[in-house]
């Protein structure tokens, strides 16, 4: 006697809830470029920024840097190279824009930077003295929508720390380019491209690690030095920091720290989110590194 009972129910509850007519409907509904064939590269959901390696563009969604989205470039050590791609973006900087490098573990060297273009009236490096304000002043250069793009060189990060900064770029369409170490290449990251870098006698070597496409299989090699306007008898991009209190005098290079962390600004106008409230804690005082 239960079963046309059951019947019955069963066509009421099809009745009420609509079915789709098939995967192509659901998948249509999503928004645009949220999916992607697997055999292709994934159109770009926002705007792109070229790297100024054509060989490169054309391994990236969109061809090019994501505007607005968390980009992880991984190391075995610092001064493989790194800036050195990031030079034809950097030099491109509107009048009105700033970079912001966070806790570079090296120096970045002005006079190799100015000769590549790189304004360097509009380049701010921020020493923090805890992991917390390194995260705190990279959210805050993020949402003040006054930078082209923001450089961080975290020691630790976790993945809700990234999920936050990665949300913080899309915000704001403002690229952040995390630098870190190679051996966290195997570990998740909602990144939504990491490229390994490896030094190479030819240049920079590069393995695209993720992408919104299909996996990368062949490594990709840049020369550095042509069209990028560097000289090869300046020294690298960065170079070792040899005294912290002249580390702070370079021409046109400013210095911010979160307030109640001691620090110098080089010259005056500070950008509009140094003044921003900083972390209530107060920093325990040990060297930068």
């Amino acid at each position: 006697m239960a079963l046309p009972l059951q019947r019955h129910a069963d066509a009421s509850l099809h009745a009420a809830v609509p079915v789709a007519t098939g995967t192509h409907d659901v998948l249509a509904g999503l928004p645009a470029g949220s999916v992607w064939q697997a055999s292709r590269l994934a159109q770009a959901g926002g705007a792109v920024l070229p790297t100024g390696f054509a060989a490169l563009d054309a391994e990236l969604p969109g061809g090019g840097w994501p505007a607005g989205a968390l980009i992880e470039l991984l190391a075995d050590r610092p001064g493989v190279g790194e800036l050195s791609l990031l030079l034809p973006l950097l030099g491109a900087t509107p009048s009105a824009r700033w970079i912001v490098c966070i806790a570079p573990p090296l120096l970045p060297y002005a006079p190799a930077l100015a000769s590549a273009g790189v304004p360097l009236s509009r380049l701010l490096v921020v020493r923090p003295e805890r992991r917390e304000d390194l995260l705190w002043a990279a959210r805050q250069a993020l949402l003040s929508g006054s930078c082209a793009c923001v450089l961080a060189w975290p020691q630790r990060i976790d993945n809700a720390a990234l999920r936050r900064l990665q949300l913080a770029a899309e915000e704001s369409a403002t690229p952040l380019f995390l630098f870190r170490h190679a051996s966290v290449a195997a570990q998740p990251s909602p990144a939504v491209l990491r490229i390994a870098l490896a030094p190479h006698p030819e240049g920079l070597q590069l393995r695209i690690l993720k992408r919104r496409g299909p996996l990368s299989t062949a490594a990709l090699v840049l020369a550095l030095s042509p069209g990028i306007g560097s000289d090869s008898r300046l020294p690298p991009l960065l170079h070792q920091n040899r005294s912290r209190a002249g580390s702070g005098r370079s021409a046109g290079r400013r210095e911010l720290r979160p307030s109640g962390s001691r620090s110098t600004s080089t010259e005056s106008g500070t950008p509009p989110f140094a003044a921003s409230a900083a972390p209530t804690t107060e920093p325990e005082p040990r060297r930068f590194r």
